[in-house]
């Protein structure tokens, strides 16, 4: 019985360490991330000679994708071709797609 007691106590004794050890790392992060933007924006301060007219550095979004309506294929928006509003991903696919008869003709 005192085994287990003691085994229970030793499972929350690390589960609380694990808990301190991650807050701690957390911490240390934050505080290492903001002391080199910091850094960098002195950088960039003393490359425009000292006006203090530095920008930070905005990170770049990633580009919106857009969906093949021929096989389904998800490719950059810039690399897409749109015609008559549909997005393909290659110029063969919306020639394909364009050939296919549409209406009665395709009964």
């Amino acid at each position: 019985m005192r085994q287990i007691f003691l085994l229970i106590l030793l499972f929350i004794v690390g589960q609380w360490l694990v808990k301190a050890l991650r807050r701690h790392d957390a911490h240390t992060a934050q505080r290492t991330g903001a002391d080199g933007a910091r850094g960098a924006a002195d950088k960039a301060d003393y490359r425009n000679g000292g006006n203090g007219a530095a920008r930070p550095a905005t990170p770049q979004l990633a580009e919106p994708m857009i969906r093949c309506v021929e096989c389904g294929v998800h490719a950059p928006k810039s690399d897409s071709i749109v015609v008559a509003g549909e997005a393909f991903c290659s110029a063969a696919h919306a020639q394909r797609h364009g050939a296919r008869p549409t209406g009665r003709e395709a009964r």
